[in-house]
C-alpha cells in the first residue's frame, strides 16, 4: 500500500511502502533501484511509514507513524538518526503523518494532536501551532505539509475540507478549500505539492481526483476520476510535481504510481 512520495535533485523517486513497512526507491520511469526497511522498531524499521521528505543534500525523513517518530537516511538507505516518542508534550506525537524539509527546518504534522511541529534537520524541537477545532489555525486531520519557495507553510486540513496556509512561525495567513464535489471542493485533502511557477496540486482523496489551483488559490484544472484505468485513481495517497512538471500520483490501492506530463492551464 503506497502512501508518500517524494523526489531529489537527481530525479530519483522514493516511495513510502505502508504495509509493507518499507522504502523504495526508483528512477524517474519506474526503474527499480533500492529498497530498505523490515517491520519493528528497531532504527531502521518502521511501524506503518506515511510521508517522506528529501532534503538538498539528499537525506531522506521518513515519518514512522506507527512508532511516534520520524527517521533519517541517507539516500542509500543508511540510518543517520531518529526523533519523537509517544505523547503530546514538545517533541512528541500522536500519529504524525505529513513531513516537509526547507532550508534545515523540518515540518511534521501531528495528527491526533492536531498541530504542526517545527524541528531542525536533527530533530531538536522548535516549536508548535495548531489544536483542534474549526476556526483559523485549528485542524481536524492535519494530513500533509509542505513549503513553498516562498517560504508560504500549506497544510492539508482533511476533516476541515480546506488548505490552510502560514508563515514559517505558524501565524495564520489564508485557507480555502469547502466540503463537496466541485472545483473548489474537497472530500479530504490529503496531500498538497507546488511546481516551479507556484501553482498548487492537492490530492482529494475521497473524490480520487488531484486538483490545480494557482498561486492565489483559483481553480485551473483537474484530472482522475475512480477507477483502474490510466488516469484514473482509487485513493490517491500522495503526490509530487518534479523539476519539469510532471506530476507523480501515489494510486494506493490500485498499487502504483501515475506519472502525468503538465496540463495546459
Amino acid at each position: 500500500y503506497p502512501k508518500g512520495i517524494a523526489i531529489d535533485d537527481a530525479e530519483n523517486v522514493y516511495v513510502t511502502d505502508n504495509w509493507g513497512n518499507k522504502i523504495q526507491k526508483f528512477t524517474s520511469t519506474g526503474g527499480f533501484l533500492a529498497q530498505w526497511g523490515t517491520s519493528g522498531s528497531a532504527p531502521g524499521q518502521f511501524n506503518s511509514p506515511e510521508k517522506l521528505a528529501v532534503d538538498a543534500n539528499g537525506n531522506v525523513y521518513v515519518v514512522d507513524s506507527g512508532n511516534n517518530r520520524v527517521q533519517k537516511f541517507t539516500a542509500g538507505g543508511e540510518f543517520l538518526g531518529a526523533w519523537g516518542s509517544e505523547g503530546g508534550g514538545a517533541g512528541q506525537f500522536k500519529s504524525p503523518v505529513g513531513i516537509a524539509v526547507s532550508e534545515g527546518t523540518v515540518y511534521v504534522t501531528d495528527l491526533l494532536n492536531a498541530r504542526v511541529e517545527k524541528f531542525t534537520a536533527d530533530g531538536a524541537f522548535l516549536g508548535a501551532w495548531g489544536e483542534f477545532g474549526t476556526g483559523e489555525g485549528q485542524f481536524d486531520g492535519p494530513l500533509s505539509v509542505r513549503v513553498e519557495p516562498g517560504g508560504l507553510v500549506l497544510v492539508t486540513d482533511c476533516h476541515n475540507y480546506r488548505v490552510q496556509l502560514f508563515t514559517p512561525d505558524g501565524s495564520f495567513v489564508s485557507a480555502w478549500g469547502t466540503h463537496g464535489t466541485g472545483d473548489e471542493e474537497f472530500d479530504c485533502p490529503v496531500d498538497i505539492a507546488v511546481d516551479a511557477d507556484g501553482n498548487r496540486y492537492v490530492a482529494d482523496i475521497g473524490n480520487d481526483r488531484v486538483l490545480k489551483f494557482s498561486p492565489s488559490d483559483a481553480f485551473l484544472t483537474k484530472l482522475g476520476s475512480t477507477g483502474a484505468g490510466e488516469g484514473q485513481f482509487d485513493h490517491p495517497e500522495g503526490l509530487t510535481v518534479d523539476r519539469r512538471g510532471n506530476v507523480y500520483v501515489v494510486d494506493a490501492r490500485n498499487r502504483r504510481i501515475q506519472v502525468f506530463a503538465p496540463r495546459i492551464r
